[in-house]
């Protein structure tokens, strides 16, 4: 058994590798190893598929916009999307969904089309 670096987050020992990442199961923190303690930020949809800039998605629930009448509906299919990781309010994707405008989504509410 391999002798794995404690979660830097949560400090959890349960630590596993998951390709190139390190996973902690109690928190769901993933760092590199050959990073050290440095994060390495991975954006994931509500169903755990890894996001990327310019991939489209598809939104899984209505939306509420604040400031408008209508709401984004379930369905609506959002394409070439921008990652922002260090999002402070958890709206970590940039896009533009049309009848709308640019917008701020968070990863939790879409999957991968």
């Amino acid at each position: 058994m391999e002798n794995l670096p404690n979660c830097p987050k949560c400090n959890s020992e349960y630590t596993y590798e998951d390709g190139s990442l390190l996973v902690c199961p109690e928190c769901s923190h993933e760092w590199s190893l050959e990073s050290g303690n440095e994060e390495v930020n991975v954006i994931k949809d509500a169903n755990g598929n890894v996001l990327n800039d310019g991939d489209a998605v598809t939104v899984i629930k209505d939306l509420k916009v604040k400031g408008s009448s209508s709401s984004i509906k379930i369905g609506t299919k959002v394409k070439s999307i921008r990652l922002v990781p260090d999002a402070a309010d958890g709206h970590d994707i940039e896009c533009k969904i049309d009848g709308f405008g640019a917008m701020k989504l968070k990863s939790s509410v879409v999957k991968k089309a």
